[in-house]
């Protein structure tokens, strides 16, 4: 397995894509990121077509464990950041 694009890689690829210079690329891509960000947070949901769909979804309250002394503890309701991926993905990458 390869390792993962880093960001700077994500915008020289996307300048390239593009046809523009990497700062151009750098802020269109920042600007994604905190346009979904601010999206999410407020409860929204991004669909980024062809990727999938990024959402906010509440888990309640539960019970877990602590596996070094099996102490059972409730864990407060919280947020969890959801990515469900497209179908046109899926199936691009299982040909």
């Amino acid at each position: 397995m390869s390792k993962p694009m880093t960001k700077t890689q994500l915008v020289a690829a996307l300048a390239a894509e593009m046809g523009t210079d990497r700062k151009i690329a750098g802020a269109a891509l920042d600007a994604l990121a905190a346009l979904v960000t601010r999206e999410v947070a407020a409860g929204g949901a991004v669909t980024l077509p062809g990727l999938g769909k990024v959402a906010c979804r509440a888990r309640p309250e539960r019970q877990v464990r602590n596996p070094a002394t099996n102490e059972t503890l409730t864990k407060p309701a919280d947020k969890q950041v959801k990515f469900t991926i497209a179908k046109a993905l899926k199936d691009s990458v299982n040909v």
